[in-house]
């Protein structure tokens, strides 16, 4: 009987240690269930979380300024490059002769300049020769009209004796011939005067024309220098290089295969100072702040942190910026929350893994509000 007793105490027993065990276990759930709700809420009042969010950088397209046939491609695919490093060679001999074209027609015309600048000295001269000789005609004149006058007078007197027969027949033709000789003379160096005259105004006519000349040498000598610069800048666009550091993409060239000028060939990624941009809910923008600190947590590096900062926000949501923005002007409304993009930078420049970021990769975004 003893035995029967005991046997029905310890079964008794048991169940009671069983129901202790479970509110034990349910007591530790409902604790840690609790922990856990708590600082899930006490961290969503003093953070904002996004995984709308993307690593992004600077994408430089390659694009060839002039057209023409690849000669040379001196990279390949996801290549690291240095800015200025060569990437595609064109062909130059188009752009070799038309400098040399260039060059002969600046030639052209300083041998035009040089030509306009004798003539244009060549006129000064003869209107300086013309002005000297009008000077001395002038003087010249001056002496005739003294002689016409004097042999008018002699001629008078002359006219007057012959009369009273006091001279001879011959006296008086003497003085009739030196008058006519004086005023022909005259006559002649008036002749000579209005030739001179209008030499010089001709010479100076040729002078105006040779300066004219001049200058438009001058221009065309300055419109040639700018097509010999032309010409040198398009030979240097034979070579295309690199305008940043970064990492290649696919090439999109072959040799031998003609360039359009424009023609976007590929992109080189930019490999330093990424950012990311996190789609944040616009009712999640109301505490956030510019330089708040920032944890990105990348899907390719889930044990790694990196530190950052909100940098600045976008002016309008991204359905602004979108293909067919939408118009909610017309048929029914549903209002749907929208996003702002924000752009975060990365704080720690001496974090190595900022390197192997890769526009495109996602991201999981926390920022820390004041």
């Amino acid at each position: 009987m003893e035995t029967n007793h005991s046997t029905i105490e310890a079964e008794e027993a048991a169940p009671k240690k069983k129901s202790y065990r479970f509110i034990i276990i349910l007591a530790l759930l409902v604790t840690v269930g609790g922990t856990w709700g708590y600082t899930k809420y006490n961290h969503g009042l003093h953070h904002e979380e996004t995984d709308d969010a993307q690593v992004d950088a600077n994408i430089s397209p390659v694009i060839p300024r002039i057209s023409g046939y690849v000669t040379e491609i001196r990279v390949k695919d996801n290549q690291s490059v240095k800015k200025g490093d060569t990437l595609i060679v064109l062909d130059k001999r188009d752009q070799l002769i038309k400098l040399e074209q260039a060059r002969a027609a600046l030639s052209s015309s300083q041998g035009n300049l040089g030509f306009a600048n004798a003539t244009t000295t060549a006129s000064q001269a003869s209107g300086i020769t013309y002005e000297a000789n009008i000077s001395v005609v002038e003087a010249q004149i001056e002496a005739a009209k003294v002689n016409v006058w004097r042999a008018t007078q002699d001629f008078a007197r002359y006219e007057n004796l012959i009369k009273d027969h006091s001279i001879t027949q011959q006296e008086f033709e003497q003085a009739s011939a030196a008058k006519q000789t004086a005023e022909r003379q005259l006559e002649v160096l008036v002749a000579q005067r209005n030739a001179a005259e209008r030499q010089a105004k001709a010479a100076g006519q040729q002078t105006r024309a040779t300066s004219v000349q001049s200058r438009v040498a001058n221009a065309n000598i300055k419109a040639h220098q700018a097509d010999i610069a032309n010409a040198e800048l398009n030979l240097s666009y034979t070579v295309i290089t690199a305008p940043t550091d970064g990492r290649v993409s696919k090439v999109n060239a072959q040799v031998g295969q003609y360039l359009q000028a424009g023609q976007s060939l590929f992109s080189i990624i930019s490999t330093t100072e990424p950012w990311v941009v996190a789609n944040f809910k616009e009712t999640q923008l109301t505490r956030m702040k510019l330089g708040q600190h920032v944890l990105v947590h990348v899907d390719a590096y889930p044990d790694h942190e990196f530190e950052a900062k909100v940098a600045s926000f976008s002016p309008a949501t991204g359905a602004r910026f979108a293909l067919l923005p939408p118009d909610n002007a017309s048929g029914n409304f549903v209002k749907v929350v929208q996003r702002l993009p924000v752009r975060i930078e990365f704080t720690n420049a001496n974090d190595a893994r900022i390197a192997q970021l890769r526009p495109g990769m996602n991201v999981f975004v926390d920022v820390e509000l004041d």
